[in-house]
């Protein structure tokens, strides 16, 4: 593996780095020690440093010897609501909140890539590093976009890495076109009449109309939208109810919805609020059904897919790059800044126990010089076309 030597030199300092982020996660928007740990690193590199791009967001200028193309590199910061269970001795401090996917790892081989660009600037042109917050469905990308992210810091071009756990170590792969899917999030509120457990009578049940609503929810994807439109729609939260013998007034229902193209988006927010109408007309209750756009499809550039397969070879080996394949039904909303700027999103395979936002998830530390390797050698070959 053609690893660059400079970063090779200093892994352990990287390791390090990335077991003091996971010991302190941060929910999103509330990344305020990452935040602060990233910005003091890329100073002490002698990197131009922007703090509070999208509320705790952070970007780094990083520019080469002259005139020439700007490249964003970007990395997600933010930790889940999760439990630890790894008994690791840098585990969580945080009750409650984890790194579960892997971000501390991304954040930290983009400032691995920051630290080797700051030293040699062998390129030309700008290299903006992106830390992003609040990834994981609060809406991030967005809010350092809203905060003016490429007309502050524009760049011809941007990419973004994610650990993929069960693929082969050290195997990079990428999907040109779309590759994942957009994501919306919804909660329907059903509304009844509640009364004593003991007699149903004298109420309007919204236990029974939401749960048949759930049910009556998995009919889009069978029987509203064509067979070859690959789509998911999950109810993954059913809350109300405070006792054993009193049926409530309320009931919730949330979950998500996921698909790729606006067209078949559109299907399913459509029969959602329809669907609900008819169950709560059939059961006698009301309903308020809330959809919310959380994700955009994410949709790489073909040739800049192309281009960083031919890359990711010479580091890896070509027989070590996966070069198309499925789109995945997860989102990301790294989409978003793809949707202002061309670019791509990779995964790098690694070793390591429990399935991304999994309470026994572990990171692989050795696949950090190579995800910042790439990033670095993005930098220097993309700055120059």
């Amino acid at each position: 593996m053609n690893l660059i030597a400079r970063i090779k030199e200093f892994a352990p300092d990287l390791t390090a780095i990335r077991r003091d982020l996971h010991a302190h996660p941060e929910l999103g928007f509330e990344e305020v020690r990452t935040s602060g740990i990233v910005a003091d690193l890329l100073q002490g590199w002698g990197i131009e440093t922007h703090r509070h791009v999208g509320k705790t967001g952070v970007v780094g200028v990083i520019k080469g010897k002259g005139p020439g193309r700007s490249i964003g590199l970007r990395a997600d910061m933010d930790a889940l609501p999760i439990q630890e269970q790894t008994n690791l001795p840098y585990a969580s401090c945080n009750s409650g909140v984890m790194h579960a996917c892997g971000h501390d790892g991304h954040t930290t081989m983009l400032l691995g890539a920051a630290r080797y660009l700051a030293q040699t600037r062998n390129f030309d042109g700008r290299v903006i590093v992106i830390f992003q917050p609040a990834e994981e469905g609060l809406g991030g990308a967005r809010a350092m976009l809203d905060d003016g992210l490429f007309d502050r810091f524009a760049c011809d071009e941007i990419y973004g890495l994610h650990n993929r756990p069960g693929a082969a170590q050290n195997h990079v792969g990428i999907k040109p076109g779309t590759a994942m899917a957009g994501a919306d999030f919804f909660d329907i509120k059903v509304t009844g009449r509640g009364s004593h457990g003991a007699r149903p009578q004298a109420s309007r049940d919204p236990i029974l109309a939401a749960t048949a609503l759930v049910q009556a929810l998995q009919s889009i994807v069978s029987r509203n939208l064509d067979p070859a439109d690959t789509a998911v729609v999950s109810v993954t939260q059913i809350h109300s109810g405070t006792a054993y013998n009193v049926i409530p007034g309320e009931a919730m229902i949330s979950g998500t919805a996921r698909m790729f193209t606006d067209e078949v988006r559109e299907t399913i927010r459509t029969r959602i609020h329809e669907i609900a109408t008819g169950i709560a007309a059939a059961h006698g209750v009301s309903v308020e059904v809330d959809i919310r756009d959380i994700f955009t499809p994410l949709i790489n550039n073909e040739a800049l897919s192309q281009s960083f397969a031919s890359l990711a070879g010479d580091v890896v080996g070509q027989d070590n790059v996966l070069l198309g394949g499925k789109p995945a039904t997860g989102s990301e909303d790294f989409a978003d800044m793809l949707q202002a700027v061309p670019g791509a999103y990779f995964t790098i395979g690694h070793e390591g126990t429990g399935a991304l936002h999994n309470a026994g998830f572990t990171f692989d530390d050795t696949i950090l010089p190579l995800g910042a390797t790439l990033l670095a050698r993005l930098a220097e070959t993309r700055t120059a076309d």
